[in-house]
């Protein structure tokens, strides 16, 4: 189907139109959203998908600054999803300053922050979700696309338990994994079954690229590769995708004797075989490759309807065509719900409409069973998460491709801590914002280092083997062919600058690193400190490292001069 720019624009106006109107930024007059406004869509055909991802167990409203700094290469430059600010707002024609800008950009984002307020929270989340049930009973599928179970306080000291009870209240039917296995192999499938059983998750878990190598290869399926849901009378064929390179993104401990990758040939024949013997109507892949990684699978495997994408969270307003498959991402901590209702009929999509819906938590009550078991979850902790350590006078933010100002905060505790030259901080796109003038609480604190694998470690590197493993870091962000890019930012640093040229080749791409303002020495050595390592170490965890800092200093103001010169 070719969805008409009117309807496309319709969509987008929706947020931005008719309200309370109110001074916005560069003093220009726009309108607060009514949930009417934010929910309205007009339902077409039988079947309704909707879709969260890589929420990382952000169970309130949030604050959660979208990036400034998105490169594509080569081809992929310019285009969606490498669009942020004004370019974006620019490319789907909405306007500044209204509610969708704030939630899709960057600009004004503080200003706007205080007018709209706090995005997501479960139970928000949860009154949309039963909106949409209740308006087409027996036609709605809710698909959750993974990183879900961490990213929180309340996530770890529960091992997920607290996710799980929110995930099963808010009736979720299929989800597929990336973080959930830094739990551990054990806790995973306690949760979400494998193939032979089931767990405490009452939807169905799906991941068709987990193999268990014990007995050598080809390995073993480890959960199921698909289910098949009856859907308004179509037959939907849902195959999931985990992150494809879990064992290298985290510590081999967690997943033993697990194969991951991308697994395109596999992908295929279960297309073919939901096409074939299973009768389906339509196939949905639920992934966690990310953007990239699902628009080069969308050209190499043939038969796929949708694909509902997570890991990069990237807040796309309009699906990405690829041939006939539509490409969706539904961005991060439950900011979004995307929306996408399908027409289905005789094995195949005759017509679609989608939208992506923000979470705006000031115009949607919170659904009350939900808000309830938050409350209860919460309670034993809200004590100790209210802590209030610091005072920011900056915006404090992570996602982008260099660094943020809440990385800052953290580097400049470990060095402070380990008494380094040089810090390392993980390029995570998870991690919460803090607006100017609010106390950063340690759950604040939490929001960026909630990992199962916290701990601080420091010892002297070489200036070679600083630059090697800054080299590397770039390429997994911007190596040409997306099947090579492993998850994340790049690499945060302290204590340094340098020159990037993302389309140089691999090992060429950093120069005039300087560590201190002078040159670096390959062969001196600089003691450095980091955390979230492959390997186990014994520092003291990261999160105590960054709470007692900002014990001391009591007020934080965040010089965000670039680190990183990009080379046109």
């Amino acid at each position: 189907m070719e969805v008409t720019r009117r309807d496309l624009l319709k969509l987008l106006a929706i947020a931005g139109s008719a309200g309370t109107a109110g001074a916005g930024v560069h003093g220009r007059a726009f309108a607060q959203p009514t949930t009417a406004q934010l929910l309205t869509f007009e339902p077409l055909g039988n079947v309704t998908l909707l879709h969260m991802t890589d929420s990382h167990a952000t169970l309130l409203p949030v604050y959660y600054r979208e990036p400034d700094t998105l490169i594509g290469v080569g081809a992929e430059a310019g285009r969606p999803p490498y669009l942020t600010g004004e370019a974006l707002l620019s490319h789907y024609g909405i306007a500044p300053g209204s509610a969708e800008a704030y939630a899709l950009a960057h600009p004004g984002f503080s200003e706007l922050a205080r007018r709209y307020g706090r995005m997501g929270g479960y139970a928000h989340v949860a009154t949309l979700v039963e909106r949409v049930r209740a308006e087409r009973p027996g036609r709605t599928l809710m698909l959750d696309g993974g990183d879900t179970l961490q990213g929180s306080a309340t996530a770890l000291w529960t091992d997920g338990e607290d996710m799980v009870q929110a995930v099963n209240q808010l009736g979720v039917d299929v989800m597929c994994p990336h973080w959930e296995f830094t739990l551990g192999l054990d806790r995973v499938k306690a949760i979400f079954g494998d193939k032979d059983a089931r767990g405490s998750f009452k939807g169905e878990f799906v991941a068709q690229n987990v193999v268990d190598m014990s007995w050598g290869p080809p390995g073993e399926p480890v959960f199921k590769p698909w289910v098949v849901r009856e859907v308004g009378g179509a037959r939907i064929g849902i195959i999931g995708q985990a992150f494809p390179y879990t064992p290298v993104s985290h510590p081999r401990k967690f997943v033993p004797d697990l194969s991951f990758g991308i697994r395109d040939e596999a992908m295929q024949r279960h297309v073919e075989q939901l096409r074939g013997s299973e009768r389906v109507d339509a196939v949905v892949v639920l992934s966690h490759n990310g953007v990239a990684v699902d628009l080069k699978m969308a050209e190499r495997v043939r038969g796929i309807d949708v694909i509902l994408g997570g890991h990069t969270h990237d807040g796309i307003p309009q699906p990405i065509q690829v041939g006939s498959t539509l490409v969706i991402n539904s961005g991060a901590h439950a900011k979004f719900v995307s929306r996408l209702d399908l027409d289905v009929r005789g094995g195949r999509v005759h017509a679609w409409r989608y939208k992506l819906l923000p979470v705006l938590s000031q115009q949607i009550a919170p659904e009350p069973r939900m808000q309830a078991l938050i409350t209860r979850l919460r309670a034993p902790y809200e004590a100790r998460l209210g802590e209030k350590l610091a005072v920011t006078e900056t915006l404090l933010y992570r996602r982008g491709n260099f660094n943020g100002s809440f990385d800052e905060v953290l580097l400049q505790a470990m060095m402070q801590h380990h008494g380094a030259q040089v810090a390392f901080s993980p390029g995570f796109r998870w991690g919460l914002s803090v607006l100017p003038g609010e106390p950063i609480t340690l759950e604040d604190v939490y929001s960026q280092t909630a990992l199962s694998y916290p701990n601080t470690w420091a010892r002297e590197m070489t200036g070679a083997e600083i630059k090697t493993i800054m080299e590397d870091v770039a390429d997994n962000l911007f190596n040409p062919d997306p099947y090579y890019r492993q998850g994340g930012d790049m690499v945060r640093v302290g204590g340094v600058t340098y020159t990037m040229d993302p389309a140089a080749r691999v090992g060429s791409r950093i120069s005039d690193l300087r560590i201190g303002g002078r040159l670096v020495d390959a062969d001196r050595r600089y003691k450095a400190t980091g955390w979230a390592s492959m390997m186990d170490v014994d520092g003291p965890p990261v999160f105590d490292v960054v709470a007692d800092h900002l014990r001391r200093v009591k007020q934080v103001k965040v010089d965000m001069r670039p680190r990183v010169k990009l080379k046109a």
